[in-house]
């Protein structure tokens, strides 16, 4: 079936063009490089893992209830309308912004692989080339699990919110090589690791979280990458150029910010575009999404410098974070659950190795002893 068959609203055309500007650029010296820069290049390789294997797709999924969103995250909650709600209603909502959300992030994905792709052509550095050829197949591979949870748990999805498309369009049609960083690395993903955060640290269903925990431990490396090739390269430019970039971030954020109301899914049940901005103007958890989101995003801007008089007053209510701890967090978040869910298989691999071993007592089959640091050692593997 094709997924223009789960589309709410399908667009109306199958390929967005971007038109590409700048150069494609090689290097010659292929024995230097920044330590860090490279120690992050072989974290990219031996971090990599299959979506296929490594998630539990078996786990069941309710389509109405994917997230176990509460009542009160929902922007119709305590309104007119949700007093005429039946649970059926409800169910529904609760689907369409699950599909929303995650619609949003599979197109994010797509067009983070798109600039990974082309930082990999533009920078001047081998090996930031090297880094970002990595994260090319991270992104690629992030697009995969979204998809395949859109299509076979959810069954439905949203097209690109038109504020996501805008800013992934200044971002790629820009010149200069440096663009992709700043409107992926810091913006966009920003935008990514708090929504998934988010939806990470409050879901009680295993299945998204897995998602989540292991695509951010993925993003937390893509961040640190960003945050080291652009702090190398602000260093260089002049306050008038610093300036153009922090325009484009002021420019980029308020685009997030009106990207992350999910205006669509409230018209989608009737509600007029004005009010359904009312509603999600009023609502708390938009707020507190909204401090989560620059929370992310601001100690990057901070720690690339572009931290001018007019960025921090855009940035006056949007709070502080300590990015490096959050990222951290990241990576020991998806770690612990591989550790959990492994654990518990390797324990009944083992069991039913020892029941083997008591039935078939005293007919000397002494090599069973070796199976299960054989079976712990290709479950370790797998994770």
């Amino acid at each position: 079936m094709s997924t223009y068959d789960h589309y709410t609203n399908p667009p109306q055309e199958p390929v967005w063009s971007v038109p590409a500007a700048g150069h494609a650029r090689f290097s010659w010296e292929y024995d230097d490089g920044r330590d860090r820069l490279l120690a992050l290049y072989q974290k990219g390789k031996d971090k990599q893992w299959d979506g296929a294997k490594r998630i539990d797709w078996d786990l069941e999924v309710d389509p109405y209830d994917p997230l176990g969103t509460p009542d009160e995250a929902l922007s119709l909650y305590g309104t007119r309308h949700w007093a005429k709600m039946t649970e059926k209603d409800k169910g529904k909502l609760r689907r369409h912004y699950a599909s929303w959300q995650f619609s949003q992030f599979l197109h994010g994905e797509q067009g983070a692989m798109v600039c990974a792709a082309r930082i990999v052509e533009s920078v001047p550095d081998l090996d930031a080339k090297f880094y970002s050829a990595t994260q090319t197949m991270d992104e690629a591979r992030h697009a995969e699990v979204y998809g395949r949870f859109l299509h076979e748990k959810i069954g439905m999805l949203y097209p690109i919110n038109d504020n996501l498309q805008g800013l992934l369009g200044d971002t790629l049609r820009d010149s200069r090589w440096d663009m992709p960083y700043l409107g992926m690395q810091v913006l966009i993903e920003g935008l990514a690791l708090a929504a998934f955060g988010m939806i990470r640290d409050t879901t009680d269903k295993p299945l998204p979280k897995q998602i989540l925990a292991y695509v951010m431990q993925d993003e937390a490396r893509h961040v640190a990458f960003g945050r080291m090739a652009l702090r190398d390269y602000y260093r260089q430019l002049t306050d008038a150029e610093l300036r153009e970039r922090e325009e484009f971030v002021i420019e980029g954020c308020y685009l997030m910010r009106d990207r992350i109301r999910g205006l669509e899914v409230l018209e989608d049940f009737g509600i007029p575009a004005k009010e359904a901005e009312e509603y999600t103007e009023q609502s708390e958890f938009l707020h507190l999404f909204r401090k989560l989101l620059f929370s992310r995003i601001v100690p990057c801007v901070k720690d690339i410098g572009l931290w001018g008089e007019r960025l921090q007053k855009a940035y006056v209510d949007m709070g502080d974070s300590n990015l490096d701890l959050l990222m951290t967090q990241d990576e020991e978040l998806a770690e612990h659950l591989d550790r959990e869910r492994f654990a518990a298989e390797e324990a009944a691999r083992v069991a039913e190795v020892a029941e083997a071993i008591a039935a078939g007592s005293g007919s000397g089959s002494g090599s069973g002893g070796a199976d299960p640091a054989a079976d712990g050692a290709s479950t370790g593997a797998g994770a």
